[in-house]
């Protein structure tokens, strides 16, 4: 058998499906701690999607590359603080690392947060006062996600001397090192998966507290409700639109801290497009601009694919997801828990 065909054959074992049932039964704890850890990071994502959503009905795709950004403000405020990426805090103690952690949460809600806001008054703010349609925000939005891709990937490196940005990812960030604290179920459960799904967590709940506990979150479900009315009744549409922007943008900086405890190589200029991706599923899975149902469609997805992955075959983990998404939205348009920002209570 000729080289290519020999390649051809790998390439198709590659491809094909196990149904390794018994990998499942076997390792279900296990995968059960891994998609949870996973999940919490795509739900804290989400909820910046269903925030914008549910104010402005649009679907912000650069939302990824706001996350990205958040990755290399946590980088760029480590640095500042004489952090060397390679260095390991977690062996100097609890107290250091929790300072370098909270530093580098506070450099990515900020770094995010400002991108959030920017694109906001750059990109849709325009758009708004031309009264373009659904379909322009749509484009711009895709549009915008390539731009800040671009601009990290070419112009971020001219900037800095090609200390940051380019093709390849950045110099790892080791904070903490995998520890086992406990088991469940024969299960090992790292600090580093009770840090990622006790803050997403914390946060979102904060989050679901804002929007339905205070004056502020009143505001943003008048205007996701009826925006001329809620303009008549003295709320500024446009301050309501700008802190949406804000509070999406600083939960994805925090999920940028997440995603590096677990990935610490996944600082690159794409980092976020697929994560993004994801997190918009779990958005809609759970039902976009609901934060619960983002929370509970970022939990379920990572369930979804560390059960795929090991059912399946690794090669699908990212297929099963999405597969998992179509066949709920099929069952259920307006996925599992609906929308409900729009019908505001204020």
């Amino acid at each position: 058998m000729s080289a290519p065909a020999l390649a051809d054959v790998t390439l198709l074992a590659s491809s094909s499906i196990e149904f390794n049932v018994s990998g499942v039964v076997d390792q279900f704890w296990r995968l059960t701690v891994e998609g949870l850890t996973y999940g919490s990071i795509y739900a804290l994502v989400a909820v910046g999607y269903t925030l914008v959503y549910g104010v402005l009905r649009l679907i912000n795709f650069a939302h990824s590359e706001v996350f990205m950004l958040g990755m290399f403000g946590q980088l760029v405020g480590l640095m500042v603080f004489g952090f060397a990426a390679s260095g390991d805090v977690y062996s100097q103690g609890v107290a250091l690392t929790i300072v370098y952690l909270a530093l580098a949460m506070v450099f990515g809600m900020l770094v995010s947060g400002v991108a959030a806001v920017g694109l906001e008054r750059v990109a849709y703010r325009p758009l708004r006062k031309r009264g373009a349609k659904p379909l322009i925000f749509l484009i711009t939005a895709i549009g915008m996600s390539f731009v800040l891709q671009e601009f990290v990937h070419y112009v971020l490196p001219k900037l800095t001397g090609n200390k940051l940005g380019g093709l390849n990812a950045q110099q790892p960030i080791t904070l903490v090192r995998p520890s086992e604290q406990f088991t469940l179920f024969d299960a090992p459960v790292t600090n580093i998966a009770l840090v990622i799904v006790g803050a997403a967590v914390a946060l979102a709940l904060i989050t679901e507290l804002l929007i339905n506990k205070t004056k502020f979150g009143r505001s943003i479900r008048a205007v996701a409700q009826d925006p001329d009315t809620a303009t008549l009744m003295g709320v500024s549409r446009e301050r309501v639109i700008m802190l949406t922007f804000l509070i999406g943008g600083v939960l994805a900086g925090a999920a940028a801290l997440l995603y590096t405890l677990k990935i610490p190589n996944g600082i690159i200029y794409n980092g976020g497009f697929i994560l993004g991706i994801k997190a918009f599923s779990a958005a809609v899975l759970g039902g976009i601009g609901n934060l619960r149902g983002a929370l509970l469609g970022g939990l379920l997805l990572g369930l979804a694919e560390d059960y795929g992955q090991i059912l399946f075959g690794t090669q699908w983990r990212d297929v099963v997801a999405f597969v998992v998404l179509v066949g709920v939205l099929m069952v259920r348009p307006t996925g599992i828990l609906g929308e409900s920002l729009g019908r505001a209570r204020a």
